[in-house]
């Protein structure tokens, strides 16, 4: 027994100790990652070095102040980098002298299609300099062969396989699942609002025709753009390009060399030999590859920032629109006009970019939003610059900004808004054997209801409240694109738009990304020299992690495990927390 007792506390002992040495661990880990978010050590890179760019994860509008993934070959933490960190340092890369050119590695690009096209853009221009972009994939999906096909060269693996079939958009309609649920929904849409197909899956069991019309313009708008990009790049005719993808004869890399796609094969050593070749370099020199994150230090001398006082501020409204505080990725009414006032408060600020990145959602949350942009470009020019999307109430947000920048390849417009009240009533009594029952003051106290049906009268109060809404959202448009109410209805109802189109019928008035929306912003507040301030502002690293051990940061794990899986998730979860009257896209839609 005794020894028994010796062993027990033993163990405990060392259990312990063990306990102490990885919480010690995780602190220096954690003051690591701390101080190395606050700071940014200088880079020295030698001569004749190849930016290096890969896109494995979600680029971001913004980058975002988190602890980032693990590099355990450099021992050290790998930063996340925004669309605006990837466009800055490709600009810097083009006037550097020990940059000769970039090497892309791409397979798969898991982001929007605008983000790709602002990228897309970004190195065309690099191109202009002089210096090379070599591209080589295994794996080619239509976005990274679309981003790829501005490289002077694309090489593939001999054995690499490739995607290049067109844009297919594919919903799933839950009418079925509802009924053998015995769960009713009620949905109420303004008259007219056929487009505003959100609801849709709830009721039918195939899209509309109205949706159907939407759907089709849209993806053959955005193909359209991406087969003249191929065409005007690889000099081939889009009548080719259109045949090829009709019947797939583009499958893998042999495939894609014979039709002109591709201009080699090559192994990763051939490949080398190449790049060697190219930069001037002996056999046994190391080519220098620059990885995005680690050139975001470098700091060119002719390029330090001239000093100024003068700034823009570029405001970032990403995700779902809701009332309260929001975070980095979904917009909160109360964090994001407080990021509006202190931007118009701000003497310093001169200009606002009001960057949009959002399908939309609750409609008096995003009134909430509006009035600050109201208010700002009473003291100030405001411009607003669009994303992947900036639908319904991201437009609703944004439509009076003094002047609307966007990709051609946008979605945006969806001008209309919808209810839903679910009656679970039949799930309740008939599946689960619940019944319910209540008291009441006053005739309509138990407005509205999930347990039950609504009467005639209450599905006509819910009505008003949807059409004095869209009534609203009609009128804002009008006012701020100097449209009449009726042609903004007829552009409006719920329907979707590419970017392209939308500029034609009123909705934005120029193309481009975000820097051509801060470059517009400082010609309209007159200024040449600024510097640029993101908000609303992030939350520091410390604070996030202490979130994190406080059980706020299941989402960040929950995100890590499911991987691209993650948007289905979010979607789910979205749907659950709707609360009011939705000014929402009527679908989320990726493409790859």
């Amino acid at each position: 027994m005794k020894d028994f007792f010796k062993f027990m506390f033993a163990s405990m002992l060392g259990f312990i100790l063990t306990l102490i040495i990885l919480f010690l661990i995780f602190i220096v880990i954690v003051f690591s990652a701390v101080s190395m978010s606050g700071s940014k050590d200088v880079v020295m890179i030698p001569a004749k070095s190849l930016l290096y760019l890969k896109f494995e994860n979600p680029v971001p509008d913004r980058a975002p102040k988190s602890i980032n993934p693990f590099d355990f070959s450099n021992f050290a933490f790998e930063k996340i980098m925004g669309l605006n960190d990837i466009l800055r340092n490709i600009e810097k890369a083009k006037n550097d002298p020990n940059i000769k050119g970039i090497y892309l590695e791409l397979s798969v690009i898991p982001s929007g299609i605008s983000t790709i096209e602002e990228i897309r853009n970004k190195l065309l221009e690099f191109k202009e300099s002089g210096k090379f972009i070599i591209c080589y994939g295994e794996v080619f999906t239509q976005g990274a062969y679309y981003m790829a096909t501005i490289a002077d060269k694309i090489y593939m693996h001999p054995k690499g396989v490739m995607q290049f079939k067109g844009v297919n958009a594919e919903l799933m309609f839950l009418k079925g699942t509802l009924e053998k649920l015995d769960i009713q929904v009620q949905i109420i849409r303004p008259a007219g609002n056929k487009y505003k197909s959100a609801v849709e899956p709830f009721f039918l069991e195939k899209m509309s025709d109205a949706n159907r019309e939407q759907i089709m313009a849209y993806v053959g708008d955005v193909w359209n753009h991406i087969v003249k990009g191929v065409s005007e790049c690889r000099n081939l005719p889009v009548n080719e390009i259109n045949a090829i993808a009709d019947s797939l004869l583009v499958k893998n890399s042999e495939d894609a060399l014979k039709y002109r796609f591709i201009d080699g094969l090559m192994y990763k050593d051939e490949l080398q030999a190449e790049l060697r070749n190219l930069l001037n370099l002996p056999e046994n020199k190391k080519i220098s590859l620059v990885k995005l994150s680690k050139y975001d230090g470098v700091i060119l001398k002719d390029t330090k920032p001239k000093f100024t006082s003068n700034k823009i501020a570029v405001v970032y409204a990403l995700g779902d629109i809701a009332g309260g505080e929001g975070d980095d990725n979904s917009i909160g009414s109360e964090r994001l006009s407080e990021a509006i006032r202190q931007a118009r408060k701000d003497s310093t600020v001169k200009a606002i970019v009001f960057r949009v990145n959002s399908p939309g959602g609750d409609a008096l949350a995003s009134d909430v939003i509006r009035r600050e942009i109201e208010l700002a470009k009473k003291v100030k020019p405001v411009v607003a610059s669009y994303g992947d999307v900036a639908a319904s109430g991201g437009y609703w947000i944004s439509c009076n900004a003094d002047k609307i920048i966007a990709d051609e390849t946008t979605l945006t417009g969806s001008i209309g808004v919808w209810g839903i009240i679910p009656n679970f009533q039949g799930l309740l009594n008939k599946k689960l054997g619940i019944t319910m029952d209540n008291v009441q003051t006053n005739k309509n106290s138990g407005f509205p209801s999930v347990t039950r049906p609504m009467t005639d009268y209450e599905s006509s109060i819910m009505q008003s409240y949807v059409d004095d809404t869209y009534s609203d959202f009609l009128n804002l448009v009008s006012g701020a694109r100097s449209m009449t109410t009726d042609s903004v209805n007829a552009i409006g109802q719920g329907r979707i738009w590419s970017a392209s189109d939308a500029k034609a019928i009123g909705l934005i008035d120029d193309f481009g990304g975000i820097e051509k929306a801060i470059k517009l912003a400082g010609e309209m507040a007159g200024i040449t020299d600024y510097k640029l301030l993101s908000l609303p502002r992030q939350k520091d690293l410390f604070q996030q992690i202490i979130e994190g051990l406080t059980g706020r940061g299941e989402s960040s794990i929950i995100k890590k495990e499911l991987g691209e899986n993650y948007r289905y998730y979010q979607l789910i979860r979205n749907v659950t927390h709707l609360d009011g009257i939705q000014a929402r896209m009527p679908f989320e839609m990726t493409i790859n």
